[in-house]
């Protein structure tokens, strides 16, 4: 495995909004057509992020922080705090060394890591490259059921014995998205980046049905049993926005959902996630941990999302641009950021812990108060 190439890291980068912008600059037009993308209109992806600004933080003063801290409970794990980077497909458009610099600074900052089933590093270096102090951040792997089980069952052998601690089933994306952006650039990978952990002789449409014959082999609630039954490893499910799915979820005995619309790349005018997201906290309670990504741009957007059900979140884009910014430098910059933002706000709000946040910490401007 190569050592890193990091490149300094400009010194006027104070905010998510900053990487976004240099990262503009550096990425080329194919790269950006991809990384920042979205669906059709891209009304999913505004609505994520206008989604968070419309929740409104009501702090409490003068209570004591002494002891106050960021860790959290996932799983039966300890981590350092509820920020996890999301999988994400083709780093290495975005810096030479993609997905192992992404691992290195999560695992510098204590958090935890999922790591795309389109990686264009092998998962196992990916995993070599991820070390934690303790306690141990989650290392999930993001698996895309393959339309040949044995490919499926040969990915999630590798992920355990790479050291893997969980799979991440996405089920929202059975078919690409319309992605305009991409068609506009006349989106291609360069050459040398492929999903280097999948065979490279991929099935074609027969042209016949749904989607030209893609959505034959999408995945049921039975592939989910089957591979609850097959891997040693915990399984969540990853782009689930409606109550019932979530109930569903449960009865099946996962482990934990993602409350996610894909980033608004797949289905647009899809519902924001923190819309949905205390929606499905109300169907399964206690019962079902979850998870959130899709417009995460601050601190107070975490705490927001922790107060209304979610255990931990997950940043996408974000990551891209310091990735593509100073290489693993500014991967935990973004991460830093983002936690840093965090304990502030916990402490204007009079929070000390995240275990049990404030019923009445989150107003919703024009409605009232989610009841909890």
């Amino acid at each position: 495995m190569n050592t890193p190439r990091s490149k300094p890291l400009p010194g006027n980068l104070v905010n998510l909004a900053d990487h976004e912008a240099h990262a503009r600059r550096r990425l080329d037009d194919n790269a950006w057509a991809y990384f920042n993308g979205a669906a059709a209109d891209g009304l999913t992806l505004r609505a994520n992020r206008t989604a968070w600004d419309e929740l409104t933080l009501v702090p409490r003063v003068l209570g004591t922080m002494a002891g106050g801290h960021t860790g959290i409970e996932l799983l039966g794990h300890q981590l350092h705090h509820p920020v996890m980077v999301a999988p994400m497909a083709y780093q290495r458009m975005a810096h030479p060394d993609g997905e192992i610099a992404t691992a290195l600074a999560a695992g510098a900052q204590g958090a935890g890591l999922v790591v795309s089933t389109q990686a264009s590093a092998r998962l196992e270096d990916i995993a070599r490259a991820f070390v934690t102090l303790p306690p141990a951040s989650p290392l999930w792997f993001q698996l895309y059921l393959q339309p040949d089980r044995e490919v499926t069952l040969s990915l999630v052998t590798r992920a355990e014995a790479a050291g893997f601690n969980a799979l991440v089933l996405t089920v929202d994306a059975p078919v690409t998205g319309v992605r305009d952006a991409e068609r506009r650039a006349a989106f291609r990978l360069p050459t040398g980046i492929t999903a280097v952990n999948l065979p490279s002789s991929r099935p074609g449409r027969d042209g016949h049905g749904l989607a030209g014959g893609l959505a034959q082999s999408t995945a049921t609630w039975a592939d989910v049993e089957w591979l609850i039954s097959t891997s040693r490893l915990p399984v969540i499910l990853k782009g689930l926005l409606h109550p019932l799915d979530a109930k569903l979820a449960l009865s099946l005995g996962v482990s934990a959902v993602i409350v996610s619309n894909h980033g608004g790349r797949t289905l647009d005018t899809a519902i924001a996630t923190a819309t949905a997201l205390p929606r499905i906290a109300d169907a399964v309670g206690d019962s079902l941990p979850l998870l959130v990504d899709g417009g995460i741009r601050r601190g107070t957007d975490v705490l927001k999302a922790l107060a209304l059900g979610a255990r931990a979140v997950l940043v996408g884009r974000p990551i891209i641009w310091g990735l593509a910014n100073a290489g693993a430098v500014g991967v935990a910059h973004v991460l830093r950021l983002l936690i840093d933002e965090l304990e502030m706000a916990m402490v204007l709000c009079g929070e000390p812990s995240l275990a049990k946040l404030r019923p009445d910490l989150i107003d919703r401007i024009g409605t009232s108060n989610r009841s909890r």
